[in-house]
């Protein structure tokens, strides 16, 4: 059976990710509805899946030949679709970078989860195949997670304003580093720096605390760098001498994460190299994971939860970075 599925905004990630995973999965989704702010980038995708055109979503969404909405695109839209579909019963597929601050983010919440339908919001660092086989390590061969040390930069895009695209990486990251160590912090405290020709901050250290309350440090602990501090005049300076994505020191080992499929890692044998190309692409285990949840009539597994977590814990790390001290999670 055909997930039938309305596309809303088409965002950054379409190319690489959105678009050859739908055309791959064209026996499990089809494509039946498009919308998006930019009439030609509309009609280009309505083109490629023989899709109809809508100039709004909530049009979209009460079509009743549609099952679920993929929402790439937050931009002009924001959270509006996500309700829409909420009114609808639709089920979301949550791809934007919405930009929420934490009472937005517990107003949708619970509306999404009263709603009673299936959500997923798109978090490819937590189901890429180097993190589940980093996962295995841990539980088999590594032990439990001492430090962790998380890495994302990017260059800088005058189309992304404000704090913007630093708060939208450190969501997915704060989500990764919880995924990974399978705990929730328990404090944050974070330090940002701003970009002196703009109000921006262009790059944000973030550490998370996973210690038991009053024992701050004995835990595992989190330190996440994200930022868009190059300019793309110096956009070959990103492959210089890079960072792994996330460098985990476990009690038994350390291991070094390279995304979507490399896995190197150290125990008292020596150095072990996996790459795990083999796997299906990020993009075709999200959907997959989402069609699951869309079609399964006992339990519809979710991942709103941590969402929301996630945003409420990267909110708590910019009010740390403004006040300078410690938010207690």
């Amino acid at each position: 059976m055909k997930l039938r599925v309305g596309v809303v905004g088409v965002g950054p990630s379409w190319e690489s990710r959105h678009l050859p995973a739908l055309r791959s999965l064209s026996d499990r989704f089809e494509v039946r509805a498009v919308c998006d702010p930019v009439q030609h980038r509309a009609e280009q995708v309505a083109k490629q899946f023989g899709a109809s055109l809508h100039d709004g979503f909530r049009l979209l969404s009460s079509r009743e030949d549609i099952d679920a909405i993929l929402q790439l695109s937050a931009r002009f839209y924001g959270t509006a679709p996500i309700y829409a579909a909420c009114d609808q019963a639709k089920a979301v597929y949550c791809a934007a970078a919405i930009d929420m601050d934490a009472r937005e983010s517990t107003a949708l919440y619970e509306r999404v989860k009263s709603s009673g339908i299936a959500f997923m919001a798109e978090f490819p660092c937590r189901l890429s195949p180097a993190t589940l086989r980093l996962k295995e390590l841990i539980a088999t061969k590594l032990g439990k997670p001492r430090l962790l040390f998380c890495n994302r930069r990017r260059t800088s895009s005058p189309n992304h304003k404000g704090n913007t695209r630093c708060l939208h990486d450190l969501v997915e990251l704060v989500d990764w580093c919880r995924f990974v160590v399978g705990e929730e912090p328990s404090s944050v405290m974070a330090t940002g720096h701003q970009a002196t020709a703009s109000p921006a901050t262009d790059y944000l250290s973030v550490t998370l605390d996973y210690s038991a309350e009053g024992e701050t440090g004995t835990g595992p602990l989190a330190v996440i760098g994200c930022g868009d501090y190059i300019s793309p005049s110096l956009q070959e300076s990103l492959a210089y001498r890079r960072p792994a994505d996330l460098k985990v020191v476990c009690e038994n080992g350390i291991a070094f994460v390279d995304l979507p499929h490399t896995v190197a890692w150290f125990d008292e044998a020596g150095q072990h190299l996996e790459t795990l190309d083999h796997e299906r692409p990020v993009g075709e285990l999200l959907l997959l994971h989402f069609q699951r949840a869309v079609e399964s009539l006992i339990l519809r597994p979710t991942n709103l939860d941590d969402a929301h977590r996630s945003i409420l814990v990267a909110n708590q790390a910019r009010l740390s970075c403004e006040s300078g001290q410690r938010i207690f999670c």
